[in-house]
């Protein structure tokens, strides 16, 4: 009698265990799939960056802290399952209360965020190929806000419709879905923001000249003088050429036309008909030749004072030398051949 009171005990013991262990169990199920499906649509977009060799543990903490989904501890979890993805380093975009289906799918698929650098001397054709290698249809759609003049600068002068010189030179984020005219939308703001800062609207009152010339100005002046030290002489010799009616004589204008960045400039091409050849043309080339940095706009804005008319580079290092004679120059170019420039 005592032994099957005993064992009807166990017995009721047992059940008990297993009873709370399914109710655990069951209230651990039923709180991963709220965590994994939340209730209510997606939320605001956010950007996720994943480094190089970053644990899930911190990408979990990460995901949660930004809102894009409600556990940490049921994310990582998630990543336990087969089928879980690798997950590759590079920028996100997320959507706050996203499932974690949604999250592992984005994650499968690579970075979804990209980034684009404008650097000083960069032209627009330059700008289209860099983003020829990004996915998606940002680059056609990107032409044709530049082809079919869907943006418009408050620096281009009246009847123009050429953005060339008038996209801010950084580094910018393109997000999923992001259009060619909303990114050219964006260079040009910031163009304008760099270009008021660097004062370029009241220089260019003060000196009888229209921004966008002090802009086509800077351009030659990044091109020609390169290092942020020189810009500021070069675009003074551009000045003091044009008041001369000189020639500016810039190897740079010339092989814009040509899509040549850089290199030697030969007789056939001093000799060509374009509005771009300061060796046959005075005056400045009809619209900038590159995208300028906020020193070269500065440079152009506020150049030191000074004389010179010749510059040229005299060392590898990049060493120019400025002058204002032309008996000068000859001496400075003779010092640049005889160390193999030139």
């Amino acid at each position: 009698m005592h032994v099957r009171r005993r064992k009807a005990r166990r017995h009721r013991i047992l059940w008990s265990v297993v009873g709370v262990v399914i109710v655990i169990a069951v209230a651990g199920i039923a709180w991963y799939e709220i965590q994994a499906n939340p209730l209510g649509g997606e939320g605001r977009a956010v950007i996720v960056t994943v480094r190089q060799g970053e644990s899930t543990t911190s990408l979990a903490s990460e995901l949660a802290a930004q809102g894009v989904v409600s556990s940490a501890l049921g994310f990582r979890l998630s990543m336990l399952f087969p089928g879980a993805p690798t997950v590759q380093p590079g920028h996100y975009q997320f959507h706050q209360n996203q499932s974690f289906t949604s999250v592992h799918a984005l994650l499968a698929n690579g970075p979804n965020i990209f980034t684009l650098d404008v650097a000083p001397g960069n032209t627009l054709a330059e700008v289209e190929l860099k983003l020829g290698d990004l996915p998606g249809t940002i680059a056609t759609t990107f032409t044709d806000a530049v082809r079919h003049a869907q943006v418009r600068s408050g620096f281009e002068p009246a009847g123009s419709s050429d953005l060339e010189g008038l996209i801010g030179t950084g580094t910018y984020r393109i997000v999923p879905g992001e259009s060619g005219r909303t990114l050219l939308n964006e260079m040009t703001a910031r163009f304008t923001s760099q270009a008021e800062e660097a004062g370029v609207t009241s220089a260019a009152a003060s000196m009888g000249l229209t921004p966008y010339q002090v802009v086509v100005v800077a351009s030659i002046a990044q091109k020609e003088g390169y290092f942020n030290r020189y810009l500021g002489e070069v675009a003074r010799v551009v000045y003091n050429r044009l008041a001369a009616g000189m020639p500016l004589d810039m190897t740079s204008t010339v092989l814009y036309p040509l899509g040549q960045d850089g290199g030697t400039v030969t007789t056939a091409d001093r000799k060509l008909n374009s509005p771009y050849n300061t060796y046959l043309h005075t005056g400045l080339t009809p619209t900038p030749i590159c995208s300028v940095s906020e020193a070269a706009l500065t440079a152009a804005a506020s150049p030191p004072a000074g004389p010179w008319l010749y510059f040229v580079v005299v060392s590898r290092a990049g060493t120019t030398l400025f002058t204002s004679t032309y008996q000068q120059q000859l001496a400075n170019e003779q010092l640049a051949r005889s160390r193999g420039l030139g």
